[in-house]
């Protein structure tokens, strides 16, 4: 599709100078959660066709792996276009990731310092939403492991550590970050 063809008003990453995630939500002012029931509502039947088809490991796996392989083409994409350190792409993304999250999540911060920052997130509407579709394992996929792949835009001045999440059956998800400076700016 030439540049030419492409839709009005849609825009390409790098035209989007003060919403960096307009790739995703097409410059619009839908929430992270709002967006998810959207995914979810064609998703969810494709996955239980899926299922019916290949049996339902061999369908979770082929969705896993797809969706986990354009989430981290989609984040790598939008870091390569960010100026700074790794470090500042991540906090440049986790910034905009937050401002869409908006009140779906409820933070406990435990730590704020220049090397560290460490928080529980205490509860989860989309755990909640995707237990109630009875895809847990859709939810981790499609929310929980973009953390990853953000975390992977900063490395390595970024490392991320998380050893339970809400989504998995988890009383809260524990972030614990070291954050590190590098030795430049990457351009």
């Amino acid at each position: 599709m030439s540049s030419s063809d492409q839709p009005e008003g849609l825009l390409k990453p790098q035209e989007s100078a003060t919403d960096i995630l307009a790739p995703i939500f097409a410059h619009t002012d839908v929430s992270f959660f709002d967006m998810v029931k959207l995914q979810a509502q064609v998703l969810v039947p494709l996955l239980k066709a899926f299922r019916t088809e290949l049996g339902e490991t061999r369908a979770n796996q082929i969705a896993s792996t797809a969706l986990r392989e354009w989430s981290r083409k989609l984040y790598t994409d939008i870091g390569a276009q960010l100026p700074g350190s790794p470090r500042q792409k991540w906090e440049t993304i986790s910034t905009a990731c937050l401002s869409r999250l908006g009140d779906d999540v409820d933070f406990a911060m435990l730590k704020k310092e220049q090397e560290a920052l460490e928080f529980n997130i205490t509860g989860c509407r989309y755990a909640d939403f995707f237990r109630q579709l009875g895809e847990p394992e859709l939810g981790g996929v499609l929310m929980c492991d973009a953390d990853v792949d953000i975390e992977t835009v900063g490395s390595p001045e970024v490392e991320m550590t998380r050893t339970q999440t809400i989504m998995k059956g988890a009383e809260h998800c524990d972030f614990r970050y070291c954050l590190k400076t590098g030795g430049g700016s990457e351009k």
